[in-house]
């Protein structure tokens, strides 16, 4: 018997691997984060499966009952939105899993700040203008922050932000970038990022909590200056005189052939 831990994507029903969508399909257990998984994915059980919502659930059930697929030799799959390495709750039941000696896999999926990057059309990487993408978040009940990850230490790179799980702390998430930023670094919150009802707002980081007013939760905040999409320079890893090894330049090349 196996957990499956599987990361079901943004939103959108079609952005999840084929080894997540077939797992799905031949486990008899299946365990889902009712709060954010799409129900269209539960289309992929199969006829007769157990389907659990663990939302409403404590981390003792949910233990519980996995134990109890594993008592009946049935492997489970577990849902979880996104992907599993970040803000998915997961380690806590690998934790417990581990010490029941329950066999576990876990299977990536797309995470949120990669759906709001493809919804806004851009790279978060531009040469020139930035080469790192943070991934972070503000304090919240379930979580705190460790002292050396503050916000403010982040912008102090120039990075690009991807600021998860902080829409409803925008006014502090502001005050704490503009030193850093300036008024006019762009920013876009993408709210509920890949489903049919995703929402973008685009303004200068001054403007972007009157922009999005009425938002506060299921967004995505992006910061930086790659989101201008403007003023970088092209990498040099198409230009014509780049000596690559799958393109060999002049009569001494670097990776001869």
């Amino acid at each position: 018997m196996t957990v499956h831990f599987i990361g079901a994507g943004p939103g959108a029903a079609d952005l999840i691997t084929l080894r997540g969508r077939d797992l799905i399909a031949a486990c008899p257990v299946c365990l889902f984060a009712g709060s954010l998984v799409p129900q269209a994915l539960l289309s992929h059980c199969p006829p007769g499966a157990r389907v659990v919502n663990t939302a409403p659930l404590s981390l003792d059930q949910i233990i519980a009952e996995i134990a109890a697929a594993d008592a009946a030799g049935q492997d489970v799959a577990r849902l979880h939105s996104g992907d599993l390495s970040v803000w998915s709750a997961m380690g806590e039941q690998l934790r417990r899993l581990r010490a029941l000696e329950i066999a576990v896999q876990v299977v990536p999926g797309v995470p949120s700040f990669a759906a709001a990057a493809a919804a806004l059309e851009t790279e978060l990487t531009l040469p020139g203008v930035a080469q790192s993408v943070v991934l972070t978040r503000t304090p919240g009940r379930a979580s705190s922050m460790p002292e050396g990850e503050r916000l403010a230490a982040f912008a102090a790179t120039g990075a690009t932000l991807a600021i998860h799980l902080s829409i409803q702390a925008l006014d502090r998430v502001v005050a704490d970038l503009l030193p850093h930023y300036g008024p006019d670094c762009p920013v876009a919150v993408v709210w509920r990022a890949s489903w049919p009802d995703q929402r973008i707002i685009r303004a200068p980081l001054s403007r972007i909590e009157a922009e999005a007013q009425g938002i506060d939760r299921t967004a995505l905040i992006l910061v930086g200056p790659a989101l201008a999409a403007d003023g970088f320079d092209d990498s040099r890893l198409y230009a014509a005189d780049y000596d690559r090894r799958y393109r060999p330049v002049g009569d001494a090349p670097r990776f001869p052939a």
